[in-house]
């Protein structure tokens, strides 16, 4: 089975496809708010998954970070306003560290693809 790198850099690449899956590497927004941050990193999600042949229908799981878990509920509200409803896919979310300072929240996707 082949494997596919997109947006490849010298630490990491954006996604990998491995067979009928596209794994994306953490995605973490720009902004001041939480609000902010999940706009903005759901895009590049967005962005990454047309890249790969997928879209957020076909995400399987994701796995959020939040650098403070009180944020939750405001995390919850972008979330549930950009989902598929028809489509949810598994998820955990649990309080992290996350790599710099101003990131409050970190989405990591994995998604099928047809």
């Amino acid at each position: 089975m082949s494997i596919k790198r997109i947006d490849v850099g010298a630490r990491m690449s954006g996604a990998v496809i491995h067979g009928n899956t596209v794994y994306l590497a953490g995605q973490v927004g720009e902004g001041e708010s939480v609000t902010d941050q999940c706009k903005s990193s759901l895009a590049e999600v967005d962005r990454l998954l047309a890249a790969s042949g997928s879209n957020k229908s076909k995400i399987l799981q994701t796995i959020i970070y939040l650098a403070d878990i009180a944020d939750f509920a405001e995390m919850n509200a972008v979330w549930e306003g950009w989902i598929d409803p028809a489509n949810p896919p598994a998820r955990a979310t649990s309080e992290a560290k996350l790599a710099a300072p101003k990131y409050k929240v970190e989405f990591i996707v994995t998604a099928a693809i047809d």
